[in-house]
């Protein structure tokens, strides 16, 4: 979790935290207005990031970068000056602290997919950072450096020093993915047959692996049956499961992990940009939480593999939640969002948003006057209290590699 000051902590609270609290029934957001929205775009561009970004890159400077850093990663936001900036930072990122490190990772990750594969090289074999070496890792994969992530896994994973129990949550994935990266998809049908999960309540999110492409949430009632709508129709809407680093979801920050979930209950939230539409709360496994008990968390971890249908006991990817919840994600909620959409115009999930790693519904809102003018969020609400409430799991599977929206006519097959 990102600890420094002003505007990422900010942010952070805005897109995904601060999410457990301060109740209201209001479908009126203020920062929807026109006015507001251009005022927020303009104090984000002229101080988080222009100003912040002009000041000398010290040890006493790094958090009014990182801070520049997160609002570029909300605004998705380049520009001639700020691309000269990031790669002065980045040519002398491996004198900067490890929480700086971090912060500009997960910025340049999305924003600078291509342009500093051989800095990020570099900081791999010299960081002592669990975390900031997987981070290095997914940026060389992302750009089709197979041979030196290999041979950085292969050399670091004895490292003592990086790796000191040798059963780091990070290490495990990247070896997983080194090894098992053709491990076969077991059958759909078996997540979604009355066996899995008895007796439950279960959010159903079918996701592509690209997460620039939305997914689709579906709901099942205790009794096995997926909930329908009053026309008799299979009640779906679309839900994203991007963050706005687009990092792998065992990364803090990065998108929704794939795999199982608790749900323990509704909430609201006055937090700008999450919005006060109702949203869903969640827990990974072994998630440290003050709203759910440690033994709810621990008993999900202990016994991830034994809720799993057969098939799917030893496929690694839907271990993803299981392996984010040991190395210390939280607050991954499903929610609605008044983030403006027009910082995504053009993206393939618009108007959809990107959040920090939860999973978020479309929201419309009035540029007039603030209100709600669509939610799917709240129909996703209504469609877990037709289903016995908000007390069960939540499971997230990518379905396959796909470059379009999930639809239900790829679902439906499965559910015969």
């Amino acid at each position: 979790m990102i600890k420094h000051l002003l505007f990422v902590v900010t942010i952070n609270i805005f897109l995904c935290l601060g999410i457990h609290a301060q109740k209201t029934k209001s479908t009126y957001a203020s920062n929807t207005t026109k006015e507001a929205r251009a005022k927020e775009y303009k104090y984000l561009v002229n101080n988080s990031i222009n100003k912040n970004l002009l000041i000398d890159l010290t040890d006493s400077t790094e958090e009014n970068w990182q801070d520049a850093f997160g609002a570029m990663e909300l605004l998705n936001y380049r520009a001639p000056f700020t691309d000269y900036r990031i790669k002065t930072a980045m040519n002398s990122v491996e004198k900067r602290s490890t929480a700086f490190q971090r912060s500009l990772l997960e910025m340049v990750y999305p924003l600078y997919p291509k342009d500093f594969v051989l800095q990020v090289i570099s900081l791999a074999k010299k960081t002592n950072d669990a975390k900031l070496f997987a981070m290095c890792c997914e940026y060389l994969l992302m750009n089709s450096r197979q041979t030196e992530y290999k041979e950085l896994a292969l050399s670091r994973v004895k490292d003592s020093t990086l790796n000191k129990n040798a059963e780091s949550p990070f290490f495990t994935v990247l070896q997983n993915k080194l090894f098992l990266r053709t491990t076969p998809k077991p059958p759909l049908a078996d997540l979604l047959s009355k066996a899995f999960l008895p007796n439950e309540m279960v959010v159903f999110s079918f996701q592509r692996s690209n997460r620039n492409f939305p997914g689709l949430v579906m709901v099942r009632n205790k009794e096995g049956k997926f909930v329908k709508t009053t026309d008799g129709k299979y009640f779906c809407v679309p839900q994203l499961a991007r963050s706005c680093s687009n990092m792998p979801g065992y990364i803090t920050n990065g998108n929704t992990p794939q795999g199982i979930f608790k749900i323990f209950g509704f909430d609201t939230s006055k937090s700008t940009f999450i919005g006060p539409t109702t949203n869903i709360q969640m827990v990974l496994p072994y998630e440290q939480s003050f709203d759910v008990s440690d033994s709810v968390t621990r008993s999900l971890g202990d016994n991830y593999r034994f809720f799993l249908p057969a098939s799917w006991k030893n496929y690694y990817p839907v271990f993803e939640a299981y392996y984010a919840g040991k190395a210390g994600r939280t607050e991954i909620i499903s929610h609605g969002t008044t983030v403006n959409p027009e910082y995504y115009k053009g993206q393939t999930y618009y108007p959809l948003t990107p959040t920090q790693g939860c999973l978020c519904t479309k929201e419309i809102w009035s540029t007039v006057d603030g209100k709600r003018i669509e939610s799917d969020q709240q129909k996703l609400v209504d469609a877990v209290k037709k289903a016995g409430g908000a007390n069960g799991y939540c499971i997230v599977i990518e379905i396959d590699d796909q470059q379009k929206p999930v639809s239900l006519k790829e679902i439906l097959p499965f559910l015969k």
